[in-house]
């Protein structure tokens, strides 16, 4: 038997929740579509960040970052094909912390007072682990999924109620 007293209160949490979720994906992501418009307006440099990796490819590589980083955001905070896009996106973060912030090859990490490149390297990697972390608890979690249904559906959504 439903009680018509609780029936409000549970719209409500519902809500909350729902309220909740949206602003925590909108906080996870919101540098990204900055950064993509930054890498758009500033193309020259950051192409030469870009192919300071020492990989072939950097214009597709920096393409690629601009897409990855405008669309797969956008797809996080409404809900479609999520996890997905988090997956892409934390897997971006991760391969972007190694190859753009080597802090461990700064000769200036320990020196003190003086501004270090490495510490800044340090933090912009931690930076980029946080991310990913986050970005992966959209992928595993929301509602209550399995690493193997993940597996099993990769483009589900953690909105997906079935």
């Amino acid at each position: 038997r439903i009680n018509p007293r609780t029936v409000p209160k549970a719209r409500t949490m519902a809500n909350l929740t729902l309220a909740a979720d949206l602003i925590a994906r909108i906080c996870l992501v919101a540098m990204f579509p900055f950064s993509a418009v930054e890498k758009i307006w500033d193309w020259d440099d950051c192409l030469a960040q870009t192919n300071a990796a020492g990989l072939p490819g950097g214009r597709v590589m920096l393409i690629a970052a601009i897409a990855i980083e405008a669309v797969t955001p956008l797809l996080i905070v409404v809900g479609m094909w999520d996890r997905a896009a988090a997956a892409v996106l934390a897997g971006f973060c991760f391969v972007t912390a190694f190859l753009y912030h080597p802090f461990w090859n700064a000769t200036d990490f320990w020196l003190k007072g003086a501004p270090s490149k490495g510490r800044e390297h340090f933090w912009q990697f931690l930076k980029n682990f946080g991310l990913t972390g986050g970005l992966l608890l959209v992928v595993f979690a929301g509602v209550p999924a399995n690493p193997i249904d993940v597996a099993r559906h990769p483009l589900s959504s953690t909105r997906d109620r079935s």
